[in-house]
């Protein structure tokens, strides 16, 4: 059935105009009243229309097939529809009329009846629009075509008026705007959905039945955002006493997943239902805020308060504290689009739960940072036998390389951390200052680093040996320059600091070498003493035996942790030792080693000593020389 095009202005009728009467004269019609109930009764019959084919599917199918045939009106017969929503709106005026000329008319009753009848099914139609319309209203899809287009919605059925439906279908296949070249079907599909919801949402709340659409929309969408952020890891229901009690594996596996979850509801879910939400009811603010309010509130507050659940955890040493830096980096990064999309009066606490997330965050990390700094002053830990690096050393300078990947959040956390009195430490610390370093975060890692220095040095002056407590202040210090070196702390500290710090390095390694080998190299004959007589000759190789073997039983054990370092030391010893030995081997050992064999005088060859000192700095592993060193032995 064909209905005719409603008009806002009455036909001409056919007659010589009639007088005005008064609506207090029932007798008489005035023309206004013919079209108000011409309009009356197209409204009627298209009413009637829609919902007898509901009550046929009702009869004849189940719920699901229902819903199916409801649809059809506003996919298939787009034509139809926007009759349907005009006629809405020609009734609300009619019962206006009627209201202000005669509140008791039986002609008000009817169209009320009418009114409430068409609203029915207009229920029914948004409910089967947002049921079965999940993949064209998925937040993904919302949220990343509004990134392309800066209008995401095409015109819906209320938006432009069509004399015919010839010139309605003309539009496009579905009524909506024709495709865009840059738009994918499925774009223009979910276009054409969210126009179809705004038409209805706007037709029901200027109609005075904005509660029941506001419900519906709310039931369906707050189920979809539970459900979304289920499937990313976030638990509605667990509570915040349970996460305290949860062990630490746990809770970090939780951690991870919440970093991952955490951006995809900003990003997706709640931006995509923001958008959506804003479009369906953009008619009326405070509609569209209350209900993405009452959609999203209830997940987003476990979601942004499951950090500060975290940060209230008793005994959070400083191992934890990258996992709390992780959540604060997390929401400081997405801080401007919580803030947009939760910009509303009604999500205030939403957004305050955030800011109160990463106000915790940030105490918790300072308490770490400042454990962690008291457990490098407190240390009492043993120097290692062998001189080589130290655990605190090793263990400060990983901490220190991966606190530096946190540039972005650190300087807002380090910049609150006061500097406290380090009474312990030696003077060096307090020649510290903070001004010369580019950024308050810069001083504040040199400070923790003067500070292991100290505890180094410290540590270094209770070996016995002055020769050994050098060695192990140049293999820590070597190890902090060069994690300083292959880390952002390079660019932190500057080159001047790198420079400063290798330069140590290398005095500590002169001193070393200096008390270390200096007995060995005084005894033998220095380059200019001339030609040895015999028994001047062999009292060099005696004292040389002595010194070398002392000093190489008493550092066989030491280690050179850093493999660079440790044959630039060999290299440098052997360039001492070898040039002067060899002369003195070539000018007298061959022939006092065959005289002299059972006194064994001479009991290295330069070789000798080459594959003695490769043996040295390896510790108990040694390097494989040690056989053929004493294979060649006299």
């Amino acid at each position: 059935m064909k209905i005719p095009i409603l008009s806002s202005r009455p036909s001409t009728p056919s007659r010589s105009p009639m007088r005005y009467t008064p609506p207090s004269t029932p007798m008489h019609h005035s023309l206004s009243d013919s079209v108000v109930e011409d309009n009356v009764n197209i409204a009627e019959a298209l009413i009637s229309m829609w919902e007898a084919d509901a009550a046929f599917a009702n009869h004849h199918h189940s719920r699901l097939a229902a819903v199916n045939t409801t649809l059809l009106n506003f996919k298939d017969n787009r034509y139809q529809a926007k009759q349907f929503l005009n006629s809405i709106k020609s009734l609300q005026s009619a019962m206006h009329y009627y209201t202000e000329r005669d509140s008791a008319s039986h002609q008000l009753v009817r169209a009320q009846k009418l009114m409430q009848t068409a609203m029915r099914r207009l229920e029914k139609e948004f409910y089967a629009i947002l049921s079965t319309n999940r993949r064209y209203l998925d937040h993904e899809s919302v949220s990343s075509r509004s990134s392309r287009a800066s209008t995401i919605l095409t015109p819906s059925v209320s938006d432009n008026e069509y004399e015919s439906e010839e010139e309605f279908r003309f539009s496009g296949v579905d009524g909506s705007s024709p495709p865009s070249v840059h738009e994918s079907e499925d774009d223009r599909a979910s276009s054409v959905v969210m126009a179809d919801l705004k038409a209805i949402a706007d037709c029901m709340i200027g109609s005075g039945y904005g509660k029941e659409c506001v419900k519906i929309y709310k039931i369906v969408r707050k189920s979809i955002v539970d459900e979304a952020l289920y499937n990313l890891g976030v638990d509605l229901s667990f509570s915040p006493s349970e996460i305290q009690k949860m062990q630490w594996k746990a809770l970090e596996a939780k951690i991870r997943g919440w970093q991952r979850a955490v951006k995809v509801s900003v990003r997706t879910i709640f931006f995509g239902e923001k958008i959506l939400c804003d479009h369906v009811f953009s008619s009326s603010t405070p509609i569209r805020q209350s209900c993405f309010k009452d959609i999203t509130q209830s997940g987003a507050l476990v979601l942004f308060g499951f950090p500060e659940t975290v940060a209230k955890r008793r005994k959070l040493s400083a191992e934890k504290l990258f996992q709390t830096l992780d959540m604060y980096e997390a929401i400081a990064n997405l801080w401007p689009e919580i803030e947009a999309i939760f910009s509303d009066e009604p999500a205030l606490n939403v957004r305050s739960q955030a800011l109160s997330s990463l106000i915790r965050l940030g105490d918790a990390a300072r308490l770490m940072l400042a454990d962690f700094e008291s457990a490098i002053e407190k240390d009492s830990s043993k120097s290692p036998a062998t001189g080589t690096v130290h655990p605190l050393t090793r263990y400060v300078m990983n901490y220190l390389t991966f606190l530096v990947d946190y540039t972005e959040v650190l300087p807002d956390i380090i910049g609150d951390w006061p500097e406290k009195g380090h009474a312990q430490l030696p003077e060096l610390y307090c020649s510290f200052e903070p001004e010369s370093y580019s950024s308050a975060m810069a001083a504040r890692i040199a400070s923790v680093m003067l500070i292991l220095l100290c505890k180094i040095d410290g540590k270094a002056k209770l070996y016995k040996n002055v020769e050994l407590s050098y060695l192990f202040l140049a293999n820590n210090l070597h190890y902090v320059v060069s994690k300083v070196r292959q880390s952002s702390l390079k660019e932190l500290l500057g080159f001047d600091w790198v420079a400063e710090h290798e330069s140590k390095v290398e005095q500590y390694v002169e001193i070393y070498k200096r008390i270390g080998w200096g007995r060995v190299v005084e005894s033998l004959p220095p380059p200019d003493a001339g030609e040895l007589q015999a028994d001047g000759a062999r009292e060099c190789f005696r004292r040389f035996n002595i010194e070398f073997e002392a000093a190489y039983q008493k550092q066989l054990e030491w280690v050179v942790a850093d493999t660079t370092m440790r044959e630039e030391i060999k290299t440098a010893l052997s360039g001492k030792l070898l040039p002067i030995y060899t002369a003195l081997y070539e000018a007298h050992g061959v022939r006092l080693r065959r005289d002299a064999f059972r006194d064994s005088i001479v009991r290295f060859s330069p070789e000798d000593l080459l594959n003695y000192l490769s043996d040295l700095f390896h510790g108990n592993d040694g390097s494989g020389s040690v056989s053929s060193s004493s294979h060649s032995r006299s």
